[in-house]
């Protein structure tokens, strides 16, 4: 009976059970293989080019960050992360570098923000997604920053209530808020709640 090559487990268990063409290849294997798992119902196709156990429940936050390796979670789906919201959101919110296209099929399932390139990884961290996998997320002061410049584009129940709790949270580092709110111009707008929550 035919399995999967131990190398092609091993990477798929590294890598959160996913499994791309361009990993094949980097394994040393033709993509053929990927059609040859296939219908031995080894693989099961989880999106063009991306490949997952059958009956594995995929991780759609790890599937975007494989597709597109400089996205990075921000916004709702980055304080969801961070415990700074309740809320799940309905959408994944991410950015990418202003100078880049997210692929059509992330466009549609996503909610999408723009960066320059020089200040893109300000605040980048790696969080925890809900299946236990590690992707590129902001910091907490990165989000609330993005929500202080974005704030007409989110919830604004979750833009309350994500600032309420970083601010009476104990982890908040207040000096690299002011610094990350100069870099991005928003130190106007956080000014007023520096003065009335801290």
């Amino acid at each position: 009976m035919m399995d999967l090559d131990a190398s092609i487990k091993e990477y798929m268990d590294a890598q959160g059970g996913i499994l791309t063409a361009a990993d094949i290849q980097r394994l040393g294997y033709s993509r053929g293989m990927l059609h040859v798992y296939s219908r031995a119902g080894l693989l099961e196709r989880y999106s063009c080019g991306v490949y997952i156990r059958p009956g594995t429940l995929a991780d759609d936050m790890l599937y975007m960050q494989r597709k597109f390796p400089s996205l990075i979670f921000s916004h709702e789906s980055a304080l969801y992360l961070l415990g700074l919201t309740e809320r799940t959101p309905f959408r994944h919110s991410v950015t990418i570098p202003s100078d880049a296209t997210l692929p059509s099929s992330l466009a549609k399932v996503c909610t999408c923000y723009y960066m320059k390139p020089q200040l893109h990884e300000l605040g980048l961290t790696e969080l925890r997604t809900t299946m236990g996998n590690i992707v590129r997320g902001y910091n907490a002061e990165r989000c609330v920053c993005d929500l202080l410049r974005s704030k007409n584009r989110v919830d604004i129940e979750c833009y309350t209530a994500a600032i309420k709790l970083y601010f009476s949270s104990n982890e908040k580092n207040l000096h690299r808020l002011a610094e990350y709110a100069a870099k991005l111009g928003v130190m106007n707008k956080l000014i007023p709640y520096l003065e009335v929550l801290v």
